[in-house]
């Protein structure tokens, strides 16, 4: 939240913001668009910071796809009512690249027009909802039930942001849709990393994300999102994903057990897309999203998996055997689920 600023007759002017940045993930993309990343036509985006100081550096330097920036701002007067208030901020889309052969070409991408909701009043509160997006310049097939059967159309990619201000100064922040691809990140007004979306649903993007499906027609997709990984995890990652032993990654539907409680394991496993849940004797403790580490007590402990872990949306995780990454990290990294579990059960 930034301010106060002090206004005419004693009225407080307090401002804050909320960020998306949206980018493409390795392994996210499936079915026969994988091919042209694969071969280098166009590519996968290193993961944004967790700190963004400078989004138009960013953009310069292709680190993202694209940028809800959600400002707004209130008035409140020194009976603490809020008199007045506005929206600022923008959308953001970057330049998309493509190689064939020697040669590399960029094409400009589409941003359409940002969509925002008129002001939300409450008691003590406003608030703004605001979506951007747009449409890569380089479109892609999609079978339709009529003829030709083969369209070519580029789908459209979104973030849907909720920023309430309250009149103590205080604010709240959410993204409350977004569509299935690409993978969305959530910033605060200090630029500090929050949230990420938990999944990445490529099939389902290419099939429906046009005209009427999408914000800008008559509906919006609910975006799941679970809280970002700790600077611990981050870490781990890292050492799982490029140690000398090479993860082995797997898809799981929804519903499907990863790890049963009481059964044999020393496997530590990443979740790269979707929400893990964590269960024990049959009670929901917790779930995480990508990013996060799970499965390293077995391995600290006796050799048996203190809970079970379940697929809650279709997923994807990497896992290599906990004796390949940092044995006190691994020990730090369970007293922090300990701790986690004891607050939801």
């Amino acid at each position: 939240m930034r301010g106060p600023g002090r206004g005419q007759h004693g009225r407080m002017r307090y401002e804050s913001s909320v960020t998306s940045i949206s980018w493409i993930p390795s392994e996210a993309v499936t079915g026969s668009m994988r091919v042209a990343f694969e071969a280098g036509f166009t590519h996968y985006d290193d993961p944004p910071p967790a700190q963004v100081e400078d989004l138009a550096a960013l953009r310069a330097a292709g680190r993202f796809r694209f940028a809800n920036v959600l400002k707004a701002w209130i008035e409140v007067d020194s009976a603490g009512e809020i008199t007045g208030c506005g929206y600022s901020g923008a959308g953001h889309i970057a330049d998309t690249s493509v190689r064939l052969g020697g040669l590399r070409r960029t094409f400009q991408n589409a941003l359409l027009p940002e969509l925002r909701r008129d002001p939300e009043w409450g008691d003590g509160w406003v608030r703004f909802v605001q979506t951007v997006g747009g449409r890569t310049s380089l479109p892609a097939p999609r079978r339709v039930r009529h003829r030709p059967y083969i369209q070519w159309q580029a789908p459209l990619v979104w973030t849907t942001l909720s920023l309430t201000l309250h009149a103590d100064g205080t604010a709240e922040t959410a993204m409350t849709g977004a569509s299935k691809f690409p993978r969305h990140w959530l910033y605060d007004d200090g630029g500090r990393l929050t949230h990420k979306s938990g999944l990445t649903d490529f099939t389902d993007w290419m099939a429906v994300s046009f005209g009427r499906h999408s914000p800008w027609g008559d509906q919006d997709s609910e975006a799941l999102v679970t809280v970002v990984e700790t600077a611990l995890e981050h870490s781990l990652s890292a050492q799982l994903m490029r140690g000398a032993a090479r993860p082995k990654v797997e898809r799981l539907p929804a519903g499907q057990v990863l790890v049963r409680q009481g059964e044999p394991g020393s496997d530590i496993y990443l979740v790269l897309d979707g929400v893990v849940r964590v269960e024990r004797d049959g009670e929901w403790l917790a779930e995480y999203g990508p990013g996060a580490l799970l499965g390293e007590r077995a391995h600290l402990e006796d050799g048996a998996r203190t809970s079970t872990l379940v697929a809650a949306t279709p997923c994807r995780v990497a896992s290599v055997d906990a004796r390949q990454l940092d044995q006190s990290a691994l020990m730090e990294l369970s007293g922090g689920h300990r701790r986690e579990d004891a607050g939801r059960s």
